[in-house]
C-alpha cells in the first residue's frame, strides 16, 4: 500500500486489519468481501477512489480502502431486505432513516474487528469528513442517533443493548 498523500487524512485501511476478520464478519450478514488488487477501480464504488463499492451482495475493497467505507456499504446491504441486495448497484440508500441506520450500525459493527473499535472509526469517519449537525460523529452517535438505534432494534438487526444480531 502507498503511503497516503498529505491532503488525505490518516485513517484505519483494510491492510491495518485482519482482512479474514472482514470478511468472516460480512459472511456473518449473507455478505462476501471481494478484494481488488491496488490500482485497479473498484467496482460499484458510489465515490470512487479509495472508497468500497457495493454490487449484489458483494462489497469491494482495495487494501488502501479505509475500513469505515467497507463498513458503510456492508453496513447499506445489511439493512436491505436480502431480496432487495440482488439489485443493487452503488447506491443503495432508499432512505433517510436507511441512511441513519447505516452510519449506526457501521460503528456498531467497527467492535467486532480487532484493532478497529468505535472509538476509533468515529476518529476515522471525523477525519474523513463525515457531517452531522452535532459537529462530530461521537456527538451524533450519543446524543443524536435514538431514531437509527430504535430503527435497527425494530428490524432485529440490533437487540436491547446495541449489540448486532447476526444473519
Amino acid at each position: 500500500m502507498q503511503a497516503p498523500s498529505p491532503d488525505i487524512p490518516h485513517v484505519t485501511r483494510l491492510a491495518d486489519i485482519d482482512e479474514d476478520a472482514a470478511r468472516t464478519l460480512l459472511a456473518r450478514y449473507g455478505l462476501s468481501l471481494q478484494c481488488v488488487p491496488d490500482g485497479q477501480s473498484i467496482p460499484g464504488s458510489f465515490w470512487g477512489d479509495e472508497e468500497a463499492g457495493i454490487i449484489g451482495s458483494t462489497v469491494y475493497a482495495r487494501s488502501d480502502t479505509p475500513v469505515h467505507s467497507l463498513l458503510h456499504e456492508a453496513g447499506h446491504l445489511i439493512v436491505l431486505p436480502p431480496e432487495r441486495r440482488a439489485e443493487v448497484h452503488t447506491d443503495a440508500t432508499d432512505s433517510v432513516d436507511e441512511e441513519d441506520a447505516t452510519c449506526y450500525l457501521q460503528i456498531v459493527l467497527a467492535d467486532e474487528l480487532s484493532g478497529v473499535g468505535r472509538e476509533r472509526l468515529m476518529a476515522d469517519m471525523d477525519a474523513w469528513g463525515y457531517s452531522f449537525r452535532l459537529g462530530s460523529t461521537r456527538a451524533w452517535f450519543d446524543e443524536d442517533a435514538e431514531n437509527a438505534r430504535h430503527w435497527l432494534i425494530a428490524r432485529q438487526m440490533l437487540d436491547e443493548q446495541g449489540r448486532p444480531i447476526f444473519a
